[in-house]
């Protein structure tokens, strides 16, 4: 089967080829080759002479230069032609090439060959009958893409099984597949009585694992939420969030309800059009982590899952649900593409300040509305929140820019951590060293900036591991350090009280020591 009739339309067929200009004209009556008559008149009811066999290494049925009128035949009943003329096998076709009827601008098309495809004009034929008859033509109304179906109309005679039958149901098939992604499978079926062909999808009910998309998605759309947030003079946008406890919690980022934090309204909305109004409970603007609280909150909820995201792995497969651009329950798939990202986003608003992350990244489709959204992983656990993306205009953010394939999700260990403290008290807790650092690129590391009161906090942990003004950080436990925000996202991945090990730089040495991470409460 020809791959460039796969969403073509395929004009009707006319019964016989037309004739090519360059094809030679037919010769007289008198010079056609004649068969042998039957030595006796052919009884009643008798079928009429078969046509002479095709000699071998031609084509079954060639193409006449001319059409040629059958024979009167009494009406009571048929007879043998007294000369039937037989078609030249040399003529019609170049040499070596199947027989195909040329096209001409004046002339409807007839029966065009691909590769691989039998002459489609010739199909079946009833034994006996001259001329032959009309192939039912397999177009369609509208356009492809259109509403109307293929239509298959009903032959002049009842088709029998056979190579002409099979032609048709190809060509049928070949229309479908292709016009619907060339993926679905399809039965070849015969002909029925009345010679109209039928394609039937292989059948059966279908079978979708747990663990696959489907499944996945099944499960988890029904704790997902879409958010509407507004402040109190009705501005505002929509977002996602998930269901985080059977108490009524939702988790979602701090940008999606910032709006509605003072004296504003949220919404949560489920895929079952069920509506709730919230409450946010407590928000992390650095985190970019906020809760929001279900008013009569329904008894049935189901909290998703929470994975490990610290056991993810570069090319792990991912499913991100959300509300892109307002489209509440999409889900799209992608894999993890890296990971310990270093992403400092903002929303553009005025007076917005930047949020950091040691980011989960992926290509699976993410844009405005996805904000809260859950990134799961194979199995259907959260290992992440989607947040930010990568915008073609350049820069990290969440502003109406469409997604590229670099999507960034905060890993929902620390989300989790954040989230609870939220719960518990109503405001975020952060990690932090106790010095100041530069936030521009291309200092090789983070470098500790200010004088010796404001650069490192009097008794902080970098005060008590001795680091000094002008130290430059190139490494936090495992991980490099290129920037300040790179520090910052990797601080922000731990709690308050582990122990790290920082890797410095000064006059030229590195030096390595042992640091106490502190804690700081609130955004300011």
């Amino acid at each position: 089967m020809s791959s460039e009739n796969e969403g073509t339309a395929v004009p009707p067929v006319p019964s016989a080829p037309p004739a090519s200009e360059e094809t030679p004209a037919a010769p007289p009556a008198a010079d056609r080759p004649v068969p042998p008559a039957p030595a006796a008149p052919p009884a009643a009811n008798a079928p009429t002479e078969q046509l002479p066999p095709v000699p071998a290494g031609q084509p079954a049925v060639p193409a006449p230069a001319a059409p040629v009128p059958a024979p009167a035949a009494p009406a009571s009943a048929p007879a043998a032609p007294a000369a039937p003329p037989v078609p030249d096998a040399a003529q019609g076709a170049p040499a070596g090439q199947p027989y195909a009827a040329p096209h001409h601008a004046d002339q409807p098309y007839a029966g065009q060959q691909h590769a691989g495809q039998p002459y489609a004009a010739s199909a079946q034929q009833a034994p006996g009958a001259w001329p032959p008859p009309a192939v039912p033509a397999h177009g369609y109304d509208g356009g492809w893409g259109g509403t109307a179906p293929l239509q298959q109309p009903v032959p002049q005679q009842p088709a029998k099984k056979g190579r002409g039958g099979l032609i048709a149901t190809v060509l049928v098939a070949a229309l479908v597949a292709g016009g619907i992604g060339g993926g679905i499978g399809f039965g070849l079926a015969g002909s029925d009585p009345s010679g109209s062909t039928v394609v039937s999808a292989a059948g059966g009910s279908v079978q979708r694992a747990p663990d696959s998309v489907a499944g996945v998605a099944a499960a988890a759309l029904p704790s997902t939420v879409t958010i509407d947030a507004q402040n109190s003079g009705g501005e505002g946008g929509t977002g996602t969030g998930f269901v985080f406890d059977t108490e009524g919690h939702i988790v979602t980022n701090n940008h999606v309800v910032a709006e509605a934090v003072d004296n504003g309204k949220v919404t949560a909305t489920f895929p079952d059009g069920k509506k709730y109004d919230a409450e946010v409970v407590g928000h992390a603007q650095g985190y970019d982590v906020a809760v929001i609280k279900l008013k009569k909150a329904p008894a049935d909820l189901k909290p998703l899952a929470l994975g490990d995201s610290d056991k993810v792995a570069v090319g792990d497969p991912t499913i991100a649900i959300g509300a892109p651009f307002g489209l509440s329950n999409t889900v799209t798939t992608g894999i993890i593409s890296a990971k310990n990202r270093p992403v400092a986003s903002s929303d553009g608003g005025a007076g917005s300040k930047a949020s950091y992350m040691s980011a989960l990244q992926t290509d699976a489709s993410i844009n405005p509305g996805n904000s809260g959204g859950p990134l799961l992983d194979a199995d259907g656990a959260v290992i992440g929140i989607n947040s930010a993306i990568q915008s073609a205009s350049g820069g990290f953010g969440t502003g109406q820019a469409g997604s590229i394939g670099l999507g960034f999700a905060i890993p929902i260990n620390q989300a989790k951590f954040v989230a609870q403290e939220l719960i518990r008290t109503g405001k975020p807790v952060y990690a932090k060293i106790g010095a100041s650092v530069t936030m521009t690129e291309g200092e090789g590391g983070a470098r500790i900036v200010g004088d010796s009161d404001s650069a490192v906090e009097p008794g902080g942990p970098a005060d008590k591991a001795g680091l000094e003004p002008g130290d430059v950080i190139t490494r936090f436990d495992d991980k490099a350090i290129d920037s300040g925000p790179a520090l910052i996202g990797e601080i922000w991945t731990h709690k308050p009280g582990d122990k790290v090990e920082l890797t410095f730089e000064r006059d030229g040495r590195e030096r390595t020591v042992d640091v106490t991470l502190g804690s700081r409460v609130g955004d300011n």
